[in-house]
């Protein structure tokens, strides 16, 4: 009996415990996969725009884009406070300020290279970084966006000083494929796919309400030619 009273002392304090912790978002049931190999910058989908530039302004291009994607995701998805995606991009910028200062630092160096002085490199910087924050801004594929966000300020926030960029050079290239629309990945509806396969409606193909017999011809023609591929009979 008191073994018993034991055990369900131990069972309520584990649903008094569960229920005041946060439970992380799961928009779907079965998420996309949207992870990608390691990327260097030079990537072309990565869309960073530097054309002409060195391993270490690439880099720096990565690391620039990890912090706006981070930023536009602090601004975007705190309708869902479980993803963290505020206090881990204010974290990231506390714990590796300086390796983004260095960043911005190189950029800078960049377009001034680029555009041949001071003043037009600035300008050129302040078009890029307008340009490369509305890449990022989305609302068709938000779910995703704020999922794979959230996930990259993790590791952000754990990463060593000095090695945010591999961090960037990571999850850079599945946040890109995340500003596209998905979906769930289990349940499917086939309504989706379908589309209706309907007669002319021409004059041509009707005579007093009717369809003529050339048009109900091609229309079960067309009919065939759309519905699926009977299942393939399995092998004894």
């Amino acid at each position: 009996m008191k073994a018993m009273k034991l055990a369900a002392t131990a069972a309520s304090l584990s649903l008094m415990l569960g229920a005041g912790s946060a439970a992380h978002a799961q928009f779907y049931y079965a998420a996309p996969d949207l992870s990608t190999p390691p990327m260097t910058g030079a990537e072309p989908q990565l869309n960073l725009n530097l054309p002409g530039a060195s391993a270490d302004e690439l880099k720096a291009g990565l690391l620039w884009h990890l912090r706006v994607a981070m930023n536009v995701a602090a601004l975007q998805c705190d309708f869902e406070p479980s993803l963290l995606t505020v206090s881990n991009y204010n974290a990231t910028l506390a714990h590796h300020r300086a390796e983004l200062g260095n960043a911005y630092g190189t950029l800078q160096s960049y377009f001034t290279r680029v555009k041949g002085s001071s003043k037009a490199g600035t300008t050129a910087l302040d078009v890029y970084n307008t340009k490369t924050y509305s890449g990022y801004s989305t609302v068709n594929a938000q779910k995703d966006f704020c999922l794979v966000v959230s996930k990259t300020g993790r590791d952000a926030i754990f990463a060593d000083r000095g090695n945010l960029y591999q961090v960037a050079q990571k999850h850079i290239g599945e946040i890109r494929k995340a500003l596209v629309p998905t979906g769930e990945q289990y349940f499917t509806n086939p309504g989706y796919n379908y589309r209706a396969v309907l007669p002319d409606f021409g004059k041509k193909c009707w005579k007093k309400d009717s369809l003529t017999s050339s048009c109900a011809n091609a229309w079960k023609k067309n009919l065939a030619a759309a519905a699926p591929a009977p299942a393939a009979a399995p092998k004894q």
